[in-house]
């Protein structure tokens, strides 16, 4: 299955925030949207980072529970791993747990078009696998 794919069944609204937004805010997003993290944009609305609930949690461990001084651009992970909408679920999976993260943005030629969580790419796979097992049996029973 092809990434793009899973982007058409997502509602196509992408999570960002700005660099100087307050790391209060950027929690505030996640908790609302109910999502794990939020890609940065600079002024260009260009991808300069991405801020995860692993990020936060990091900076708790660094900062103390006081992190309204700090912003997006002070926790963002700055060298984030992408694909492409053409890449199969099977390789964004093995990306991601290589890489050990949980989001990942989705880049057509350079232009942010999604992002894809862990869970997105395991429902994906798991239909796919699903629909490989339906038509077995048919074979099968044929």
């Amino acid at each position: 299955m092809k990434i793009s794919r899973i982007l058409q069944r997502k509602s196509g609204e992408i999570a960002s925030v700005a660099p100087d937004r307050s790391i209060p805010d950027v929690v505030a997003i996640l908790c609302e949207r109910d999502i794990g993290a939020v890609i940065v944009l600079d002024e260009a609305q260009q991808m300069a980072g991405i801020v995860s609930e692993r990020d936060i949690v990091r900076a708790l461990d660094e900062h103390g529970p006081d992190l309204s001084g700090l912003t997006a651009a002070d926790l963002m992970t700055r060298e984030v791993k992408h694909c492409a909408p053409e890449e199969d679920i099977n390789h964004v999976m093995r990306v991601m747990t290589d890489g050990r993260f949980r989001h990942l943005p989705i880049l057509d030629d350079g232009r942010l078009v999604g992002i894809i969580s862990i869970g997105d790419a395991v429902r994906a796979r798991i239909e796919e696998l699903e629909r490989e097992r339906e038509a077995l049996q048919h074979y099968i029973a044929g």
